[in-house]
């Protein structure tokens, strides 16, 4: 008997559960592509069910930090009683999970991160790299989770049409998120690629015709709308992706596109400010192990980018901070071969919350903490 991911089936049948029983449904995603497409997959495969979402929800990574937080906690209590699902984030929120259990609030985490040594005692945990998990591959992004997930829930109800559809998201949000294009992701990518020209939905019709992506290949394609659904814009929080893979008229699908484009152009710019900031000071950080840097001036969701460019560029891991009143949210890229979530882990007395990939990853930290963790993580990556 093939190898399932471990409590796949177990989630679909707690949602199916919640269908059945008209419970409050809460999907609750991270805001970047792969939590954004996550989030679509699952409210869509659920409402093919004849079933209710109560409400979505988007974390703002700036101002509440990455992942489950108290402030999202407490706005959602009022659907309490009810089912809270997590994709793309909550496998790090050991003490959130205890907190919305409290408040009559059940989570199932579905999540691709690195386990921070245990699991939380959420009802269900879906996570290929948790103990005790036996499916081969273990390089999903969420969304590759949350699509094996829809196939579970709906079964033979799974249309040819409904499948390409989520493949299309999938695919997208797998290359978006820098997964590995093997295995499991590889297939996802091929199939959803194979479709993306003939989509049903207005908001990728809208972003294929954009004329400067028409000399593209399939995949140079994807990386532009990727990065234009990238661009921060929140409104009712709900982030621009969502609203524009979610929109149903074609004229709306446009003119949100048309105000992503130019603002890429601005955010391209910005990025290209923060690199030449850094670069200044880079010389005398050559000496040390990695880069750390911060400015209250910085936009958060432009500093994975930053990183990466100086990552690759000087082959250390970078860590760029936005520097709040009291706490700071951060980014970190690191070349291959470096593991920047256990470093983190040696140094998390420091931390508020941390967690991603070994190199890619993401935290919050009080900022009278800043100067040590510094020091932990540079004594680390000696």
């Amino acid at each position: 008997m093939a190898a399932e991911i471990k409590d796949l089936k177990k989630a679909a049948k707690r949602i199916l559960l919640a269908i059945k029983s008209k419970e409050n449904i809460i999907i609750y995603g991270d805001s970047d592509m792969d939590g954004v497409s996550s989030v679509i997959i699952l409210k869509e495969a659920i409402k093919n069910l004849n079933g209710e979402i109560t409400t979505v929800y988007f974390p703002d990574r700036e101002k509440d930090g990455y992942g489950i937080n108290e402030k999202a906690l407490s706005y959602l209590k009022k659907y309490s009683p009810a089912l809270l699902i997590t994709v793309d984030c909550g496998i790090g929120n050991f003490k959130e999970v205890k907190i919305a259990k409290k408040l009559g609030i059940e989570v199932i985490i579905v999540d691709h991160h690195e386990i921070l040594g245990k699991v939380p005692n959420a009802s269900v945990v879906v996570d290929p790299k948790q103990p005790g998990d036996k499916y081969p591959f273990k390089q999903f992004a969420a969304v590759g989770l949350v699509f094996k997930l829809s196939e579970v829930l709906l079964g033979k109800k799974m249309t040819g049409a409904l499948r390409k559809n989520f493949l299309e998201l999938a695919a997208m949000a797998t290359i978006a998120d820098m997964m590995p294009r093997i295995a499991d992701n590889e297939k996802i990518i091929e199939e959803g690629l194979s479709s993306l020209k003939e989509s049903w939905r207005p908001g990728i019709q809208s972003l294929l015709n954009i004329k400067s992506f028409d000399s593209l290949n399939s995949i140079q394609q994807v990386n532009k709308m990727n990065s234009l659904l990238n661009i921060p814009d929140v409104k009712d929080g709900l982030p621009a992706s969502f609203r524009l893979l979610t929109s149903s008229d074609i004229k709306e699908a446009e003119k949100l596109a048309k105000i992503l484009f130019q603002k890429n152009i601005q955010k391209r710019e910005e990025i290209r400010e923060i690199i030449l900031l850094l670069e200044d000071k880079i010389p005398e950080k050559l000496k040390g192990s990695i880069i750390f840097e911060g400015s209250s001036d910085w936009h958060l969701i432009l500093l994975g980018t930053a990183a990466s460019i100086i990552s690759h560029r000087y082959q250390r891991p970078v860590f760029l901070y936005k520097k709040g009143k009291g706490e700071s949210p951060g980014s970190i890229r690191a070349p291959s071969g470096y593991n920047v979530v256990e470093a983190m882990k040696s140094c998390s007395k420091n931390l508020i919350t941390y967690g991603g990939h070994p190199q890619a990853a993401g935290f919050r930290i009080k900022n009278e903490n800043l100067e040590e963790f510094k020091e932990c993580l540079t004594k680390y990556f000696k």
